[in-house]
């Protein structure tokens, strides 16, 4: 039976997700746009900033970003790199208390500040509960990453109408899963007077069901979902002890592995 470990929910092959950071008052605007076209993003924030002018505020992190997703960005936005072990320890602890006070679940992941990490910084997320953590070291391509801590995005939204093209256009020799990953800040779509492209970009996938829309989170859950399958010695019975179904293909056909369930090929 020859098993591959190549689909995303509902079967498909393809995933785009997005991630902004800091929490400016322009995300009240992006957020709009995202739900008006059924994209879904992880919003990194600086609990330190809620209130303070051109920021959002405490109050409304629940519901503005409802159906989305809230991740940590640190309490201060310092450079991790060049901060002290107990800084980095108190930025991200603090900053996932309030936000999770804020939002009622566990915050799981972050994005670097700046995009400063080390190997140091990199040792102190597991015992911190991030799970996952972004870069700013774009990589121009559709695969997944290889370290979850170390999440290379796809391209800046600068760059995310081409790259959306191109991935739209996709069509790979051997199946495998394809991921889009646009990252940015909502202010720079202001600031550069280019909120347009925002919503060619939601145009060019609105109502498109073979494509997962997803949180950072959300695949972050996933793949750990993947992971987490067992297989038989010969490959044709699969137990899923996981909280999240997950679909793969056998002999090319897709197949359901129901949450915590056994499936017999």
């Amino acid at each position: 039976m020859r098993i591959r470990l190549d689909r995303f929910p509902q079967g498909v092959t393809k995933a785009v997700t997005l991630s902004y950071d800091d929490g400016k008052a322009h995300d009240r605007r992006l957020v709009h746009i995202l739900n008006e076209h059924g994209l879904k993003a992880s919003f990194h924030l600086n609990s330190g900033f809620f209130g303070k002018e051109g920021y959002i505020s405490a109050s409304e992190v629940k519901s503005l970003f409802h159906g989305h997703e809230v991740s940590a960005h640190t309490v201060d936005h310092p450079f991790l790199e060049q901060s002290p072990s107990d800084q980095i320890v108190r930025e991200l602890s603090m900053d996932r208390e309030a936000l999770e006070t804020l939002v009622g679940y566990p915050v799981r992941g972050m994005s670097y500040p700046f995009g400063s990490y080390s190997e140091r910084v990199l040792s102190h997320l597991p015992g911190l509960g991030i799970e996952y953590a972004r870069t700013t070291a774009s990589h121009g391509g559709f695969h997944m990453p290889s370290d979850f801590l170390q999440w290379h995005p796809t391209c800046h939204h600068k760059q995310m109408l081409e790259q959306a093209d191109a991935f739209l256009a996709l069509q790979q020799r051997f199946s495998r899963m394809a991921l889009l990953y646009v990252w940015g800040h909502s202010y720079e779509f202001e600031d550069d007077n280019n909120w347009e492209i925002m919503e060619q970009f939601g145009a060019k996938f609105k109502g498109r069901d073979d494509i997962w829309f997803a949180t950072n989170a959300e695949i972050v859950a996933y793949m750990k979902a993947v992971e987490s399958l067992r297989f038989s010695a010969n490959c044709k019975i699969i137990h899923n002890p996981s909280a999240v179904s997950v679909w793969l293909s056998a002999e090319g056909e897709t197949v359901e592995v129901p949450a915590g369930q056994i499936v017999q090929l």
